[in-house]
């Protein structure tokens, strides 16, 4: 099964951005809200149900990109819960 998140508009300085994605996906309370925290969550999805989540954002900011294609390129690898990122314009 196949999940979209929509990340809001706007969200382009690293905090705004991992703030945004943090809402689109659901984070749980114990996110940190920094880069290594987002990794880590972006590769563990537990608290979501299997299946590929397609995460949609604008992007703009370098940091949280590399961070996401990381981040999917890892859940690609482990298969239960897979991230796909979709840049928008």
């Amino acid at each position: 099964m196949t999940y979209r998140h929509v990340v809001r508009r706007g969200a382009h300085s690293k905090q705004d951005a991992i703030a945004a994605i943090a809402d689109a996906l659901s984070f749980p309370d114990w996110f940190g809200h920094n880069l290594d925290a987002l990794y880590d969550s972006l590769t563990d999805l537990s608290w979501l149900p299997a299946g590929e989540h397609v995460l949609e954002w604008e992007g703009g900011n370098a940091d949280v990109e590399s961070v996401l294609a990381d981040a999917a390129a890892r859940t690609a690898e482990l298969g239960d819960r897979v991230l796909t990122v979709v840049y928008t314009d």
